[in-house]
């Protein structure tokens, strides 16, 4: 599954390549990046809530979901930052949806997608996201850094997703300041909430990040007792009948 998603991200990258200089100069005109680490560093439990249309394992959750009115919901219950799927093909997501999110939440807001070159960190930066997700899995040691040092020119935080004890131990000796462990196997595709407990000691200091799997506040308390500073939802978020309440559940059990 993961491969195939891959297979797309990279038939679509020539076209991002090429444009990569315009990408640059629309991020010289963006407003200032919001700091995410900084938001997910406060006192408590932060949220971060994701705009979600499908999933390759769960098929579509709300395709047609207002992307902007979601994550307003989510800021009014707390959320301190919004993540946002644009890669198109298996999450049915789009640079659009992270720009209308953008412009809806004074909260930052997250690129997630498959980032395999800098220039998609540029074009992240000129689509207004302020924070752009790098997959460890799919990234050897060198372009690692390259990307993390991309980000940092583009005045992104770079939250590092960990799926394994080795990736954690990359990401933080690749100097990663915000690392999220993901409770998801990407082989399988199944969830275990024990695999944050477990990864948490191999953080150090960086701003920790529970994802995938937390679908209430037990989870949420759970994931807060573990030692996280925050947790990244998303498909229990989007289908919950009241996500501002469903957010605050969350903030409130951490």
């Amino acid at each position: 599954m993961l491969e195939g998603i891959l297979t797309s991200v990279r038939a679509r990258l020539g076209p991002v390549v090429a444009s990569e200089a315009e990408w640059r100069a629309g991020a010289r005109r963006a407003a200032p990046a919001r700091d995410l680490a900084a938001a997910l560093s406060g006192p408590g439990l932060a949220v971060i809530a994701e705009v979600k249309r499908r999933s390759p394992s769960r098929g579509p959750i709300d395709p047609d979901l207002d992307p902007a009115a979601l994550a307003a919901a989510y800021e009014r219950g707390g959320a301190a930052a919004v993540s946002v799927l644009t890669e198109p093909d298996h999450f049915g997501g789009s640079l659009a949806d992270l720009a209308a999110v953008r412009d809806a939440v004074a909260v930052p807001v997250l690129r997630k997608d498959f980032v395999l070159h800098p220039a998609q960190v540029w074009q992240a930066r000129a689509a207004g996201a302020d924070a752009v997700l790098l997959i460890t899995a799919v990234l050897d040691d060198a372009l690692l850094a390259v990307l993390l040092e991309a980000a940092g020119e583009a005045g992104l935080t770079a939250l590092v997703e960990v799926h394994t004890p080795d990736e954690a131990r990359r990401a933080a000796g690749a100097g990663a300041e915000v690392i999220g462990v993901n409770n998801r196997d990407l082989g399988t595709f199944e969830v275990d909430p024990a695999t944050a407990e477990r990864f948490r000691p191999l953080l150090g200091d960086a701003v920790a990040v529970a994802e995938s799997g937390v679908s209430g506040p037990a989870l949420a308390a759970r994931m807060a007792a573990a030692g996280y500073d925050a947790i990244l939802v998303g498909e229990a978020a989007v289908r919950a009948p009241d996500p501002a309440a469903f957010v605050a559940g969350l903030a409130g059990a951490g």
